[in-house]
């Protein structure tokens, strides 16, 4: 199990850091990485196999995350990332002209 865990966030980390590898990450791109990474952190299911997800979601105005879509063809990763992350409260300011966010997710199995 504790090797699953390191699995996953080595995955999310580096699909995060994917995900941003258009232009150098700004302190805020690198904190908001983190505080997903720790969200997502210790799934209480086992992975047998890879599982893929991209995740669409948007901030309100209390900081929260509200998840829009989970885009995978596993139901139990979907509840997953729901759950861990809809209107968690995050402390990184991101740029407030940009509306919704796209995340790519991938849990690896150990």
């Amino acid at each position: 199990m504790k090797k699953l865990n390191v699995m996953l966030l080595a995955a999310v980390f580096a699909i995060c850091s994917i995900a941003s590898a258009s232009t150098k990450p700004t302190k805020s791109e690198t904190n908001f990485t983190k505080e997903i990474k720790e969200l997502l952190k210790k799934p209480s299911f086992e992975v047998e196999n890879e599982i893929e997800a991209s995740v669409t979601f948007t901030l309100n105005n209390e900081g929260e995350i509200v998840v829009l879509s989970v885009d995978s063809d596993s139901d139990r990763i979907k509840g997953f990332i729901k759950d861990r992350l809809n209107y968690k409260k995050i402390e990184t300011k991101l740029d407030a002209d940009i509306k919704f966010y796209t995340m790519p997710v991938r849990v690896v199995a150990s």
